[in-house]
């Protein structure tokens, strides 16, 4: 079975859901044979590259709050992701263009260390005091994922590598439908939206696996829509 993950770094509902959905494939008694491949979705593909703002001041903007307000909203947040046993800093982080990474992750799904940079990617955005918009921590956790110094130097400092892999990931996410990341892909032929509980990617693994259709259709849960939204809860 393969499923597939359409993503952004700079969601904290895919970083969320990519270890509520790691916690549901491990209790799947197939996992074995489970292949997952991450795809590529910009939240804010108009952010200039080069750019960043401080996440608060986003929110801030974004949801007409004060400063105060919109860190109370990220500390909901946090409280998610720490109850999945994530590390989350809700001060000092920045938001900016994506595209980039993805266009990394392309390098190193090739050389198949991709997962191991999304960790390292994600941990880095979320966890720890580095900027995943600067090129020279991309290239540090480049080399940490098991890359090429010189050849992920080469990717970032062209702008057409891997572009058009990533373009065609974004395609086909609004091909299938997807409005919101994270966005799961069963085999093709199952969808579900959102940082789901972990028992509902077992179930859902499960009802795939035997070839049967999902018997209802997953819950509502919270996403990152293409607008760059995420869906915060409120203080």
């Amino acid at each position: 079975m393969r499923v597939e993950i359409w993503s952004d770094i700079a969601c904290p509902w895919c970083y969320i859901g990519k270890a509520r959905f790691t916690k549901g494939l491990a209790e799947f008694a197939h996992r074995d044979e489970v292949e997952v491949v991450f795809r590529s979705f910009e939240l804010d593909p108009s952010s200039p590259k080069g750019s960043t703002a401080p996440v608060l001041e986003m929110l801030a903007k974004k949801y007409g709050r004060t400063l105060d307000e919109a860190r109370a909203m990220e500390e909901h947040v946090a409280a998610s992701a720490r109850a999945e046993g994530l590390t989350y800093r809700t001060d000092g982080r920045d938001h900016g263009n994506t595209f980039d990474i993805h266009r990394l992750l392309h390098l190193a799904a090739a050389r198949g260390r991709q997962e191991e940079l999304l960790d390292l990617a994600y941990r880095a955005n979320f966890a720890e005091e580095r900027s995943v918009f600067d090129p020279e921590v991309l290239v540090a956790l480049a080399v940490e994922a098991g890359l090429d110094e010189a050849e992920a130097r080469t990717v970032l400092a062209d702008d057409s590598a891997y572009a058009a892999q990533v373009r065609a990931d974004e395609r086909e996410a609004a091909e299938l439908g997807a409005n919101a990341v994270p966005f799961f892909v069963l085999d093709r032929r199952y969808g579900i939206s959102g940082g789901q509980p972990a028992e509902v990617f077992t179930q859902a693994l499960e009802q795939a696996w035997a070839g049967r259709e999902l018997t209802e259709p997953a819950p509502t849960a919270d996403a990152c829509d293409p607008e760059g939204a995420c869906a915060v809860p409120q203080a």
